[in-house]
C-alpha cells in the first residue's frame, strides 16, 4: 500500500444496505429512502444505490493503527499510553527516504490527537535506528529543486509535537539518523549503538540540523571533530558527551524507554507541554529572556486545573488525579 493510498485509508464511514434488512439512522434514511421512487423515475437507467452512509456525522478516529509500508505503530504501556513507532525499512538500514518521512509525520501526528497516548517512543531495528537519508533518492537534485521545493522542510514536523517523544537508538544513527535522534526529547541509546555525521564522505553536509544540534549537545570541539572527519563516536562516548541520556543492553533498550514514556504519560498532557517548551527555549534564547518565558509559562500553570489538583494531593498526601486541563 503506497502512503497517498494509506491515507484515503484512515477515514471511513459506516455503512447500511438500503435493502430495508439493515439498521439505518430512521430519519435521515426514511427520507432518503421516500425521494428513490422518484429518482427511478427521472433516471430510469440508473442503478438503486446499494450504499449509503447510515449516520453521516458518525466518523471513525484516526488510528494509530494503520498498515504503514516503511513504518510500524502500536500502542504500548500498562494502559496503552505510550505510542510506539518503529522505523521498518530493513534492507535499506532504515534509511530515510521521502515515503517513510511522511508516513512518520502521519503516525505522529495520529498519536498527537490521541487523548488516550500521553507520550511517543520512536525506534528502529536492532541493527540500525537509521543509517541515514537515501542517497540513491537524493543524489540527482539540483540546487534549484532544493531549494524551490524546500528540500528536507518536513523532517522537522518532529520537533513541533508537543508530546514527550523517547529516541531508543539500537545499532546505527548516522547522517539523518542522528539528526532525527537529535529531535527527539531524550535519547536511549543500546550498548551497541553507534553515532555520526558522515555527510562530509559524501561531499556535503549535514541539512536537517546536524551541525547546530550536535553542537549545542556535545560542545563545538567534538562536534567539529564528527562533522569534518565523518568518524562515528559509541554509545558510551555519546552518554559521556551528553548526547544521550542513558545506555542500556540491546534487548532491553525500548522496554525501557516505553518504561520512561509512560512515567511521563501519567503527568499532565499541558503542564508537560509547558514544561517541553521551556527547556527547548533554552537552546534558541539567550539566558534573560529564557528566563522570562520559563516565569510566564510558570505563572501559566497556576490558571489550570492540574496544577490546582497537583498542589492539592501532594498537601493531602495521595495520587494526583490529572484531567488534562
Amino acid at each position: 500500500m503506497r502512503v497517498g493510498e494509506e491515507r484515503k485509508s484512515r477515514r471511513t464511514i459506516p455503512r447500511t444496505p438500503l435493502d430495508g434488512r439493515g439498521a439505518a439512522c430512521p430519519p435521515a434514511m426514511a427520507s432518503v429512502r421516500a425521494l428513490l421512487p422518484g429518482a427511478r423515475a427521472l433516471l430510469p437507467g440508473a442503478r438503486d444505490p446499494v450504499w449509503l452512509p447510515s449516520c453521516f456525522p458518525m466518523l471513525r478516529p484516526f488510528t494509530s493503527r494503520a498498515n504503514f509500508e516503511y513504518i510500524v505503530t502500536e500502542n504500548k504501556g500498562k494502559n496503552s499510553s505510550v505510542g510506539l513507532i518503529r522505523l521498518n525499512r530493513p534492507k535499506a538500514l532504515n534509511a530515510l527516504c521521502n515515503g517513510l518521512i511522511e508516513e512518520l509525520n502521519q503516525a505522529l501526528e495520529a498519536f498527537e490527537e490521541d487523548p488516550d497516548v500521553g507520550a511517543i517512543v520512536l525506534t528502529g531495528g536492532d541493527k540500525a535506528f537509521d543509517a541515514g537519508a537515501d542517497i540513491k533518492e537524493m543524489q540527482n537534485q539540483t540546487f534549484q529543486d532544493c531549494y524551490s521545493s524546500k528540500f528536507l522542510s518536513h523532517w522537522d514536523q518532529l520537533t513541533r509535537v508537543k508530546k514527550p517523544v523517547i529516541a531508543a537508538v539500537n545499532g546505527f544513527a548516522l547522517g539523518g539518523g542522528c539528526e532525527l535522534a537529535m529531535m527527539c526529547d531524550i535519547i536511549y541509546a543500546g550498548e551497541k549503538a553507534q553515532f555520526g555525521q558522515p555527510e562530509i564522505l559524501l561531499g556535503t553536509i549535514p541539512g536537517a540540523g546536524g551541525t547546530q544540534r550536535l553542537t549545542r549537545a556535545v560542545g563545538k570541539s567534538l562536534a567539529m571533530e564528527m562533522v569534518l572527519t565523518g568518524d562515528r563516536i559509541s554509545a558510551q562516548d555519546a552518554k559521556q558527551a551528553g548526547l544521550v541520556s542513558k545506555v542500556f543492553p540491546v534487548e532491553k533498550l525500548v522496554e525501557e524507554a516505553i518504561q520512561c514514556t509512560e512515567k511521563t504519560a501519567s503527568n499532565s498532557t499541558i503542564i508537560t507541554a509547558m514544561a517541553k517548551e521551556s527547556v527547548n527555549a533554552a537552546f534558541e534564547m539567550m539566558l534573560t529572556e529564557g528566563n522570562k518565558l520559563e516565569k510566564k509559562l510558570f505563572y501559566s500553570t497556576f490558571a489550570t486545573a492540574d496544577r490546582r489538583e497537583g498542589m492539592a494531593a501532594f498537601v493531602e498526601k495521595r495520587k494526583a488525579n490529572f484531567k488534562d486541563h
